[in-house]
């Protein structure tokens, strides 16, 4: 029976994605910018009220997950051999992932595209971590007895991570951009599901790189 957190070791895909995470908290304390579904950076700023305290706090974090991967023998994880081919097969859904949604929403849904649906999707990890590892999965414990509980937690969670970007405050609603992140949602929860968290991180985060510098 596959886990409630779909394939893969979870506890490698931790690992494979601290250091994404360790730059977007530390680029966050330079930057300003917080992504939508991040609550804890947002809540750590509003506590700590110092940059200082912010980055000092963050050392901290690095030093004990080094403390923690060496007695847990997960410090192999970061092996070249291991990180190349799970970027690389992210690279490729990141990559491929834009081409596929535009071509169903314009040919098959006759959707016409617009400039603000490639904008950012937000920082990936937080949004995997959320959407994914999150609502996907407990939505997936909660349906557990029920015929098809991952297609349907995979369509809930995908409607969910798309109406997040219209919330109060986000941008203005359309069906295209509904759409578009509807199915970006479906896709990355595949990949978590059926891969692992780590290649749908790195997905996610390729993917938003690959919009940023088109």
């Amino acid at each position: 029976m596959t886990p409630a957190y779909g394939r893969g070791d979870l506890g490698a895909s931790l690992v494979l994605i601290f250091p994404l995470l360790l730059a977007y908290e530390i680029g966050v304390a330079f930057a300003g910018h917080v992504n939508g579904a991040d609550v804890v950076t947002r809540a750590l700023f509003f506590v700590l009220d110092s940059r200082a305290l912010y980055l000092a706090l963050h050392a901290v974090v690095a030093l004990l997950f080094l403390v923690w991967i060496r007695p847990t023998h997960r410090w192999d994880t970061l092996r070249f051999e291991i990180v190349a081919p799970v970027v690389l097969e992210a690279a490729i859904y990141g990559l491929a992932l834009g081409a596929a949604i535009t071509t169903i929403l314009h040919h098959v849904l006759s959707l016409g595209a617009a400039d603000t649906v490639i904008s950012a999707l937000g920082a990936g990890v937080h949004e995997e971590l959320v959407f994914r590892l999150g609502m996907l999965c407990g939505v997936v414990a909660l349906l557990r007895e029920r015929r098809f509980a991952f297609p349907l937690a995979l369509a809930i969670t995908s409607l969910l991570f798309a109406a997040a970007h219209h919330a109060p405050g986000g941008e203005p609603f359309t069906a295209h951009a509904f759409a578009f992140r509807t199915l970006a949602g479906a896709a990355f929860g595949a990949i978590f599901w059926f891969r692992s968290l780590a290649h749908a991180v790195y997905a996610h985060v390729l993917y938003d790189l690959a919009v940023a510098l088109s």
